[in-house]
């Protein structure tokens, strides 16, 4: 009977003690995209554990869209959200303290039906593109910016432009009724599996511009105090993803688990998708500053305000500064 207790009150023991732990972790609310290829990451960060290995419980609430994803950390209701740099330069520039963690450096091409005789984006004179993201959409400035330097002429003025969700874009371009294409990465990946073929990637018109092409565009964005008061915490949150990363990178029954989620029916796709995630993954460590400025000066020429705002050279404090 003696023994029966003593092995309760040691069980009681480890018990509270692993409740502490857990108790001991902050929690870390992400809102992102209910259907964004960020969740990816996000589920096998919580499905391994690699949130609690790093010191944190990870949440993540999916929402319908980027807007509302972006409205609910600007009220504090989430703690991270997935944005693109620029964004969070405009954010600095407007006074908002804002902070971006590198994610993503992974980025489209634009697309042509795979009998297409296009050549070059001279030839794409008089067509019509498909355009996901919008006006300001970043690929679709830097190969306007492309095609001006390289080609002396105006993309814009020179095409005719279809704008519409991913979705929409991705839909019109098989069926044929665009004459090439500009989409998400993930999207793009899909269209090349589907027999489309790229006339130019938004990598390449990057390099021929002079910029980085490895200079990461996504990422999960925090708010500034939380990166200086609780340095650690972000630090393990940037462990996490890259833990993540190097999971997807080497553990196939990773992509396995996760297909479904990745709505890839077709073995093609999924093949597709997987090798766009990877290679989209950016090299550890921080942002060169310089690079940034030099894309955020070409987006601020052909994007304008509506892009980024007051933005228009390069606020301090956009990238994290953990040392790592």
């Amino acid at each position: 009977m003696r023994s029966i207790i003593k092995f309760c009150m040691a069980f009681l023991i480890v018990l509270g003690a692993s409740v502490s732990v857990r108790a001991d972790n902050p929690t870390l609310k992400a809102a992102v995209l209910k259907v964004g290829t960020v969740n990816w990451e996000l589920d096998t960060i919580q499905h391994f554990g690699l949130d609690k290995a790093n010191g944190f419980k990870l949440e993540v609430t999916g929402m319908a869209g980027n807007a509302a994803t972006r409205v609910a950390f600007q009220a504090g209701e989430a703690d991270i959200v997935v944005a693109d740099w620029i964004w969070v330069a405009r954010q600095r520039a407007e006074g908002k303290d804002f902070v971006f963690i590198p994610y993503s450096k992974a980025v489209g091409s634009l697309m042509i039906p795979k009998d297409s005789a296009a050549q070059s984006l001279v030839d794409m004179k008089g067509k019509k593109i498909g355009i996901a993201g919008g006006p300001v959409d970043k690929s679709w400035l830097i190969l306007q910016a492309y095609a001006q330097q390289k080609y002396g002429f105006d993309l814009k003025a020179s095409t005719e432009q279809a704008f519409g969700a991913p979705p929409l874009i991705f839909k019109t371009a098989l069926k044929g009724e665009t004459d090439g294409a500009i989409n998400f990465w993930h999207f793009a990946a899909k269209m090349g599996a589907r027999g489309m073929k790229p006339l130019v990637s938004v990598s390449d018109a990057a390099k021929a511009l002079g910029l980085d092409p490895d200079l990461p565009l996504l990422g999960y964005v925090v708010r500034g105090e939380m990166a200086r008061d609780k340095p650690e915490l972000v630090a393990g949150l940037i462990a996490a993803s890259r833990a993540a990363k190097e999971k997807l990178s080497s553990d196939e029954s990773a992509w396995d688990r996760l297909r479904p989620k990745m709505r890839a029916d077709k073995d093609a796709d999924f093949t597709a998708l997987k090798t766009g995630f990877v290679a989209g993954i950016p090299k550890p460590g921080g942002v060169d500053p310089e690079a940034a400025a030099k894309l955020l000066e070409v987006m601020a020429k052909f994007g304008g305000e509506k892009l980024v705002g007051k933005a228009t050279t390069l606020p301090d404090g956009v990238f994290v500064n953990l040392g790592n």
